[in-house]
């Protein structure tokens, strides 16, 4: 069953009464820190093969592009 989505004094709340904006911002901060992690395990990563290495700089572009487009 899907919440309905009433505006009260301004702010949208859920038909269980929580803030949707609070909601989101708190998804936003784990997915930023989830991509975060990612990036740091990609970073401590040392390899001396090239083909690796192209690897992991495309997967760190793709992360911090992923980390700029949340906000």
């Amino acid at each position: 069953m899907a919440n309905a989505i009433v505006e009260t004094d301004g702010s949208l709340t859920d038909s269980n009464g929580r803030k949707i904006a609070a909601q989101d911002r708190a998804a936003k901060e784990r997915q930023r820190q989830a991509l975060s992690l990612q990036r740091e395990n990609i970073l401590s990563q040392k390899t001396s093969s090239p083909v690796r290495r192209a690897a992991l700089e495309a997967a760190l572009a793709q992360v911090e592009a992923q980390i700029v487009a949340i906000g």
